[in-house]
């Protein structure tokens, strides 16, 4: 097994947990009273992270990696459970809101109102990075900019009218 192959590996095995515990989070929220918003755009979003891990898993897997880089993704990581830890159960893969709750205002949102579309970012582009695949970190940043552009619009005026 080389690094690089550990190291997908354990994305993979972290993105499944993720996809759980949204789906888990996401059924409690509906349950609650919860509203989904914009959900044409998921798949979409979906497809984009699936494509990104699986060919990461072809063209990176037996690739040397940079541990500079690497060590920029585990930091990134740092910050996504931060992120999922301040938003708790409201934490999850779609835009649900509860009508009349303010939004979340603790952890990195304090300081920013999207703080895990940025790490996001980070990672689409610094795990091909840490690969030695720039190319496919700016294919894929670009594409998950498109992406973001319409998500974050579309978060934020569920935010808005959930607010009212």
């Amino acid at each position: 097994m080389t690094p690089a192959f550990a190291v997908l590996a354990l994305v993979t095995l972290q993105r499944l947990g993720e996809l759980a515990l949204a789906n888990r989070n996401t059924r409690r929220l509906l349950a609650r009273g919860g509203v989904e918003s914009a959900p044409r755009h998921y798949p979409v979003i979906v497809g984009l992270h699936a494509a990104w891990l699986a060919g990461l898993w072809a063209l990176g897997r037996d690739r040397p990696v940079s541990l500079p880089w690497l060590g920029l993704f585990l930091a990134l990581q740092v910050l996504r459970i931060w992120v999922i830890a301040s938003l708790g159960g409201r934490w999850t893969t779609r835009i649900i809101t509860l009508p009349g709750e303010a939004p979340v205002r603790c952890g990195p949102y304090r300081f920013l109102p999207h703080p895990n579309y940025l790490v996001v970012a980070g990672e689409i582009a610094v795990l091909p990075l840490a690969l030695g695949l720039p190319a496919y970190a700016a294919v894929f940043s670009a594409l998950n900019a498109g992406v973001l552009w319409v998500r974050v619009r579309a978060e934020n005026a569920a935010l808005r009218a959930a607010s009212r």
